[in-house]
């Protein structure tokens, strides 16, 4: 059974957008996700394990009843900043590389009409890395300045910051600079149907992590003995380096790693949607294309 091409390159309403973004998905989903791992898994995997090890060794830190324990010295600190270096700079080029797979393997789809180059992507990827780093920095400070300012310039700022990706990757002719320009001027075109989708995902997102986190929740009160109604301070104290809470918590984050991805997906169908109401780029191709096959 052959997969239904989604055309990105078109003007949607709000449904569509909501639509094609799953759609997309459903249809792609074992070679999208095959690619993403083979492209962005060893990061992801240094990732989690590096996050596994600051848990346990930050909890460690925090137990305050271990505060006059000998082990407890500047080796033990060394370690901690030694690990949340690994886990800072590992959580980056996880996020850098899995956004630049989605993004570039899209591009890959609608360039070919449905169909992938694997090798082409890893290329792209790797030769952007730095490019979507800066657009990385750009983006977070835009979106910390916003929250220093007040609640309402973040809500404005989501929607040009979740295509900035996009506008770098579909019109590579742009600078990373001139792609964050751009990235305003294009969120105008219908900022509120992208807001309202975005809106919508987030809390499919948050209500969707929170399921995933009930595990941890439930383990959490069974440990500490609230269910119970005997409450263990050192079970307070130890719950942090317990080894099945580090693993849930890395099961709950990778888990929420990777439903990010369909928020990348979702940007990029938006972009098309906001560049085609500005240039009718997907238009004049689909009009020439009819042009030469009636030839």
């Amino acid at each position: 059974m052959n997969k239904s091409y989604i055309e990105f390159r078109k003007q949607r309403d709000f449904s569509a957008i909501l639509t094609d973004t799953f759609g997309f998905i459903r249809n792609e989903f074992k070679p999208f996700i095959k690619t993403i791992f083979n492209i962005a898994g060893p990061a992801i995997i240094v990732f989690m394990l590096s996050l596994a090890a600051y848990n346990y060794v930050a909890g460690d830190l925090l137990n305050i009843t271990r505060f006059d324990e000998s082990s407890l010295n500047s080796n033990n600190i060394f370690i901690t900043i030694i690990t949340v270096i690994i886990y800072l700079i590992s959580a980056i080029a996880a996020y850098i590389l899995t956004a630049a797979t989605v993004l570039f393997y899209i591009k890959s789809y609608v360039d070919n009409k449905g169909t992938i180059d694997p090798i082409e992507i890893k290329k792209n990827v790797h030769q952007s890395f730095w490019s979507f780093f800066g657009l990385s920095f750009l983006k977070g400070m835009t979106l910390l300045i916003a929250t220093m300012l007040c609640v309402l310039p973040v809500f404005y700022a989501m929607v040009p910051m979740a295509i900035v990706f996009s506008v770098y990757v579909f019109e590579p002719k742009r600078s990373t600079t001139d792609a964050f320009s751009e990235s305003f001027k294009l969120a105008n075109a219908d900022f509120w149907t992208a807001f309202g989708v975005f809106l919508i995902l987030g809390v499919i997102y948050y209500i969707i992590s929170l399921v995933f986190s009930i595990p941890s929740i439930i383990y959490a009160l069974i440990s500490t003995g609230i269910f119970s109604g005997e409450i263990d301070p050192a079970n307070l104290n130890n719950m942090s380096s317990d080894p099945i809470v580090i693993f849930l918590n890395v099961f709950n984050t990778f888990f929420q790693f990777l439903l990010n991805t369909i928020l990348m997906v979702a940007g990029a169908v938006i972009y098309f949607h906001l560049h085609e109401i500005t240039n009718f780029t997907g238009t004049y191709d689909r009009i020439s294309e009819i042009g030469k096959t009636e030839e």
